[in-house]
């Protein structure tokens, strides 16, 4: 077998952790390739390096003294190599950081250096081979990431090396230049590596023992997820929740590879299996529940809307010449609803009221904001009758008014909406249903 690892900034963070992360890759010859973020937090109230890089380059964009910063930068890294007793200097790659940094060498190269540092450790640390992600990763004119270029020269690249460690969050432009994923992009890198390798797994270490059923913020230590399936991710993750970045799903989907969440400080945890498709059921009917506050719903109301060929284009029509995407649109025989985000929708609400009123014609229309929608997800619910049900009763013993319930056909997710004020009501409520209940 072939493993993949990628280690988060919180795994990384310090000299301690670092050792951590190497006796979680010796422990297992079949980790060989490493992917490492930059190094985050080492205690409440640190900076993150990657957030030190862009106030570094910020003060050098604007012909300002960045050194003091810089040095602060300088000192996590030879903290981390003292700590770890390495014979190894940046010294050269901070020099040619700040004379790129006097050159103005671009907001994406500098916060590029925080993975490319790391990663340089780490492969000095381990002991495998280094190689830079500017070198096999690639983006076009455009700057859109080049999967198939990609693919093809890290394939052959990676396949010289019995081990290596290739940095994340970054790669080039076909000028050469630094180019960035969005922030969390390391994830994105960590299955790109997967892919081009042929890993059996790819295994993502970070400070949490995987997915949980709920937010943590919301439920005293909620349930984590065993196994998920990549479509049920996706749910959870369009609707907030953040273990992993969402993007970094599709490369390993392609292939099949499957994902493991797991723990940096809690190794022997088994963590979150993420898979194409499984026959494991989960030991609840749902898998997760997740949700967002600031949506508002237009509500529009005409008499045989339903025999009116094009209603329903007509009333989108009105939100996308302004601009705005909608999330969903439960309808009735003579009402329809779009639920949008209400910051992007309140500057243009008079716009998009005229607009529906021009291209429609409708009889009312009515705007309520301050919403919250709750997707609860899970593939066991498609075999087990009166989920909606057990829902519904769970939310009006809980006196929350339910705005909106939307479920699609796949039956793997229903979505909810309610006022922002019940919000975490809601979810404790349906967590108690379909999970307290049943420990």
């Amino acid at each position: 077998m072939k493993k993949v690892v990628k280690f988060g900034g919180s795994s990384l963070a310090s000299a301690e952790q670092f050792r951590k992360v190497a006796e979680i890759i010796r422990a297992d010859e079949e980790r060989k390739f490493v992917v490492p973020s930059a190094p985050g937090k080492r205690f409440s109230g640190d900076s993150k390096v990657t957030d030190m890089l862009y106030e570094c380059y910020a003060l050098a964009e604007a012909d300002q003294d960045f050194e003091p910063k810089l040095e602060q930068i300088c000192d996590r890294y030879r903290e981390i190599i003292e700590g770890l007793g390495l014979d190894l200097s940046l010294e050269d790659e901070f020099e040619q950081i700040r004379k790129n940094f006097r050159d103005k060498a671009g907001s994406n190269y500098a916060a590029s250096r925080g993975e490319y540092l790391n990663g340089i450790i780490m492969a000095g640390y381990l002991g495998f081979a280094f190689v830079d992600a500017a070198q096999v990763i690639f983006f076009d004119e455009k700057g859109e990431f080049d999967a198939d270029k990609t693919n093809r020269v890290m394939s052959r690249r990676l396949a010289e090396y019995e081990t290596a460690v290739v940095p994340g969050f970054y790669g080039s432009l076909p000028d050469g230049s630094v180019k960035t994923f969005s922030r969390g992009g390391s994830d994105i890198t960590g299955s790109i590596v997967a892919k081009a390798v042929q890993a059996d797994v790819y295994e993502n270490w970070t400070d949490v023992s995987g997915f949980l059923i709920a937010d943590p913020r919301i439920i005293k230590n909620p349930e984590s997820i065993e196994t998920i399936t990549y479509r049920e991710l996706r749910e959870l993750a369009y609707m907030g929740a953040t273990v992993l970045h969402e993007d970094a799903i599709f490369p390993v989907r392609q292939q099949g590879i499957p994902i493991n969440i797991r723990n940096t400080n809690a190794p022997q945890d088994n963590g979150t299996w993420i898979v194409g498709s499984t026959c494991q059921k989960s030991r609840y009917v749902i898998t997760g529940i997740a949700g967002k506050k600031g949506f508002c719903s237009v509500n529009i109301e005409k008499d045989m809307m339903n025999s009116e060929i094009g209603f329903g284009r007509k009333v989108l029509q009105a939100f996308e010449e302004n601009g705005i995407s909608f999330e969903h649109m439960p309808s009735g025989i003579d009402t329809l609803t779009v639920f949008v985000h209400q910051d992007e929708f309140m500057p243009k609400e008079q716009k998009v009221v005229a607009g529906i009123h021009r291209l429609a014609n409708p009889d009312t229309i009515e705007i309520e904001s301050d919403l919250a929608l709750i997707a609860v997800v899970g593939r066991g619910m498609k075999s087990t009758r009166g989920t909606a049900g057990r829902i519904f009763s769970a939310l009006a013993h809980n006196n929350v008014n339910v705005k909106m319930i939307d479920q699609g056909s796949s039956e793997l997710n229903i979505i909810i909406g309610v006022t922002n004020n019940d919000f975490e009501t809601a979810i404790k409520a349906i967590y108690d249903i379909f999970v307290v209940s049943q420990l």
